[in-house]
């Protein structure tokens, strides 16, 4: 009998976090798009190496480029230690690979220059996801779709309107999910059999490992940016190979709320990214990180308690609907629906309301933030303003989005 965990035994993953993510740029310099810290506690690339691990799949290679230090530090200290004998969590850099010394130069690129990992690893099952989006996924659901289909190889695709596919990579299929064509960003999205819906492709790919290997030499001696969307995925329905859609909102993890059906967020601007985080102290988010049955992991650090201090008349300690992690401390002032990151400090008289603070971040006294994003290490001084004024904001060095966020940085 064929369950998840024989399938998922017989898998190895490999994460694609090399992205620089310009459009989170100021945030972005110094760490890829996949260390960036959300919902406090986490980085992105916590929520996919989550679903992995709590799917059944405990051999993964996460593959790194720019700036990749804070990414592979994080990947040592929390995802290394859970792993034991024959599972691992490991980071793989441009370097490492015995090819060439070049910087990966597409998405299947970066997969072909460690096919070696891939061949010694005896898996029947290639599991392919990027490591900077939003989610919650049963991974071994997917598997055993694919598994059914016989497929060569098996995209998972969101179901987004008609106005929005038009965004994306869109999938035509037919009434088994049988992928017919793919398009990129068409004018004219083509819809899903019976459904008022299209389907985008999410960027993740299962593939049985015999296929991989082969589409993949055979591509790069056409293609040296070889990518899945732009290359592999074209060649393989060219040969009539045999090409699935998962449907995303088909989906399931145990524990889930019905508001989380479907969740997946991109975070690919700054906007997008605060309102995700801001949904996480709402009374329902779409995205629960209370249940513990799904539980997205990370380094949990050796911090104290999070605690507020003072209770006197105008300087009294308050966390009011906000997210606070380990080592703050809110010292006689106000955080209001507010994301404090590990190790923060607020001072008397502050006031921080809308704003998300990475880790280590000093409120000075009698300062006050509205609408802000403060990156780690930093010191807003005494009495200083942030969020009120743009143009003082931006005369500051701030970058202000278009919807008024003010990102602070180093």
């Amino acid at each position: 009998m064929l369950t998840s965990g024989n399938i998922t035994r017989n898998t190895i993953a490999m994460v694609l976090a090399g992205g620089k993510g310009e459009r989170l740029s100021p945030i972005t310099h110094g760490r890829p798009k996949p260390a960036v810290p959300f919902g406090g506690k986490y980085k992105i690339i916590d929520f996919v190496l989550s679903n992995l691990f709590n799917s059944g799949i405990r051999r993964a290679y996460i593959l790194t480029q720019y700036q990749a230090y804070s990414l592979s530090k994080h990947i040592k200290d929390s995802w290394g230690k859970w792993t034991g004998l024959g599972e691992f969590y490991d980071t793989i850099s441009p370097e490492v690979t015995n090819i060439s010394e070049q910087w990966y130069r597409g998405t299947a690129d970066a997969i072909y220059h460690n096919l070696r990992f891939i061949e010694s690893s005896g898996a029947e099952y290639v599991v392919i996801f990027g490591g900077d989006h939003i989610y919650k996924m049963d991974i071994s659901q997917m598997l055993l779709y694919h598994r059914m289909n016989k497929a060569d190889v098996t995209i998972a695709a969101l179901e987004v309107s008609q106005h929005d596919a038009s965004r994306f990579g869109v999938l035509c299929v037919d009434e088994d999910l049988k992928v017919t064509c793919f398009q990129e960003k068409p004018k004219e999205p083509p819809r899903i059999p019976g459904r008022n819906a299209c389907f985008a492709s999410m960027g993740n790919y299962i593939f049985s490992t015999a296929k991989l290997i082969d589409i993949l030499k055979k591509g790069i001696r056409l293609h040296e940016d070889l990518d899945f969307g732009k290359h592999v995925i074209p060649m393989m329905l060219e040969q009539k190979d045999k090409v699935f859609a998962y449907s995303f909102f088909d989906n399931s993890i145990p524990g889930m709320e019905p508001e989380e059906r479907g969740y997946w967020k991109d975070v690919g601007t700054l906007d997008s990214y605060y309102e995700a985080n801001m949904d996480l102290i709402s009374v329902s988010p779409h995205l629960n990180l209370y249940n513990y049955s799904w539980p997205i992991l990370t380094n949990q650090g050796n911090l104290p308690p999070a605690k507020t201090v003072f209770d006197d008349e105008g300087r009294r300690g308050l966390n009011i609907d906000s997210l606070v992690c380990g080592g703050c401390i809110t010292s006689g002032s106000t955080v209001r629906r507010s994301i404090l990151g590990p190790s923060c400090k607020v001072h008397s008289y502050a006031l921080v309301e809308d704003s998300i603070l990475f880790e280590n971040v000093r409120i000075g006294r009698h300062a006050r933030l509205r609408r802000a994003i403060i990156d780690e290490n930093i010191f807003i001084p005494e009495g200083m303003e942030i969020g009120f004024d743009h143009e003082e904001d931006r005369m500051r060095g701030c970058i202000v989005t278009e919807s008024g966020i003010v990102v602070v940085t180093k």
